[in-house]
């Protein structure tokens, strides 16, 4: 007796609307991002303990641009303008780095756990900033105004490629020898800024605490300028490499035979990465988790094609970290939280939500 096979049924086509949907999703969603922060820009500049009206804000911002408005007093222009305009660029500035640190950083790995603060890269960077201090500390101040943040970069360049080198095995990158790896870097890092606090004196340590604890407090329009290039260089470079990053999802072998150059394209970008990640670092501290919840805010809402991710992990980042620092210094006022205090207790949950989802798609890591 024979006994037919049952008959299986052809997979549903795809939709052709969906890329358009999704075309349309993603600039919508840019759109959004972009009003969003022209609003929390002036609202942020009038928040604090001296109380600014937004109508003012937008008045000194159209008179200093030289569009009419009108200059306030001297008090309040003092405020806007040596306080809060240089923290809030430096935000602005910090969150995109970090953002578009974090998606370089998945698509390279190709793992939706990579980020700079997880895996230790940041805490690398970190080490390199407080070496720098103690550099200047003994008169070493040879790059001026760039060395904290060439040390920095040059410590977190050899983070994230040890981190690479580690975490790579039969082609391709194991996610339990990652977060391993991350935890092995963090405690080295950990011990060695132990070590320059131990033989600091109370003005490093201050300063060593400031970049553990991560904040925006000391925020001036040198720190500003000195971080400008880094970050300008690395967020002009993301988003040319999109393209290539989508090749790449699809795995090392088709990428290299649709002509992407898969090496070169992993260490240009790990150069890419170190540099927004030192720019973030050398003049913020350690801020975590920004780089791992924005990459996936925007994947689950526009999808995972890089062409609109890297940028909008950028605006997501720079709004996002606006907004944490406007928390940070006016819920507990007068005093003010650490920014990367902050930013770990809102991301760390996700984190652990994020890790149960990622081993639960690949059935387990035993």
């Amino acid at each position: 007796m024979t006994v037919r096979d049952k008959p299986v049924r052809a997979p549903a086509p795809a939709d052709p609307a969906a890329p358009r949907a999704r075309r349309t999703t993603a600039w919508l969603l840019t759109a959004t991002l972009a009003a969003g922060l022209l609003v929390l820009v002036p609202v942020a500049a009038g928040t604090g303990a001296y109380p600014i009206p937004v109508g003012d804000v937008l008045g000194s911002l159209l008179h200093r641009a030289g569009l009419g408005g009108t200059e306030l007093d001297r008090v309040a222009e003092s405020v806007l303008w040596n306080v809060r305009f240089p923290r809030i660029v430096l935000a602005l500035l910090v969150g995109a780095s970090l953002g578009c640190a974090g998606g370089l950083m998945q698509g390279v790995f190709g793992n939706p756990l990579a980020e700079p603060g997880v895996i230790g890269v940041s805490s690398g960077a970190a080490v390199g900033a407080v070496g720098a201090v103690g550099a200047i500390a003994f008169g070493l101040n040879f790059l001026g105004t760039w060395t904290v943040s060439v040390f920095a970069f040059a410590s977190g360049l050899v983070t994230v490629l040890v981190v690479y080198a580690m975490s790579r095995s039969g082609g391709r990158t194991e996610v339990v020898t990652l977060i391993l790896t991350g935890i092995a870097v963090n405690a080295f890092a950990g011990a060695l800024i132990g070590l320059f606090l131990f033989f600091a004196d109370t003005a490093a340590v201050n300063q060593i605490t400031f970049w553990q604890l991560g904040s925006l407090a000391q925020a001036t329009w040198p720190k500003v300028l000195a971080v400008l290039p880094c970050a300008a260089l690395g967020l002009g470079l993301a988003p040319l490499y999109a393209r290539r990053l989508d090749l790449l999802a699809l795995g090392e072998r088709p990428a290299r035979h649709l002509g992407v150059d898969v090496e070169r394209l992993r260490i240009v970008l790990v150069l890419v990465i170190a540099l927004l990640t030192a720019a973030a670092v050398s003049v913020a501290g350690v801020i975590g988790f920004v780089g791992l919840v924005v990459p996936h805010l925007l994947r689950m809402t526009a999808g995972p094609g890089h062409r609109f991710l890297i940028p909008g992990s950028a605006l997501l980042g720079a709004l996002v970290l606006l907004a944490a620092d406007l928390a940070a210094r006016t819920v507990a006022e007068p005093a003010e939280l650490p920014l990367g205090v902050l930013t770990a207790l809102l991301g760390s949950p996700f984190f652990f939500w994020l890790l149960r989802r990622t081993r639960r798609r690949q059935g387990g890591w035993a």
